[in-house]
């Protein structure tokens, strides 16, 4: 599902119980997002489909989480390796991921170092990775809008030689 309106926000993975439950391994750390009411959207061989949130409990590092409509182990099963998709959440001042990936990188003085390809998970501050490798920790970032991305950084961070 290719749309610019919907975000991957987990998966679901295999059935939990005999009741529906599914276990669903989420990429976002919004709990609006499984909360009972949610409505997440799927893309299956039928066309796309909107799953709503009946309960939601975490496990381990996962979620058990039941659909309405989604009733018997058998029904669970048929979901399993679905991905879910819900609508961005604007919240000024967070830095999402899909507004960086794709946006011209510049430094505070105005100078264009590249596009922002990739984050990468780093336990001190995650990083913005450019087209060439580069690396820009997420913390220098001073300014985000459509398609740029400001950063402050240390003298020789962003130099070209390595």
């Amino acid at each position: 599902m290719s749309r610019p309106d919907r975000l991957e926000v987990g998966r679901i993975g295999r059935p939990h119980g005999l009741t529906g439950e599914v276990v669903v391994t989420l990429l976002s750390d919004r709990p609006e997002r499984v909360r009972p009411g949610a409505r997440l959207e799927v893309d299956r061989d039928a066309g796309p489909r909107v799953l709503v949130v009946r309960t939601a409990r975490p496990h381990r590092d996962r979620w058990l989480i039941r659909f309405e409509g989604v009733d018997d182990r058998e029904a669970a099963e048929a979901l399993r390796g679905t991905v879910l998709y819900g609508a961005p959440i604007h919240d000024p001042g967070v830095l999402w991921a899909h507004e960086l990936v794709g946006s011209e990188l510049r430094d505070t003085a105005g100078r264009v170092h590249g596009t922002v390809t990739a984050l990468q998970a780093n336990p001190a501050s995650d990083l913005l990775v450019l087209g060439d490798g580069r690396l820009v920790p997420l913390r220098f970032v001073v300014e985000q809008r459509p398609g740029v991305v400001i950063v402050e950084v240390p003298a020789g961070l962003l130099d070209e030689e390595r």
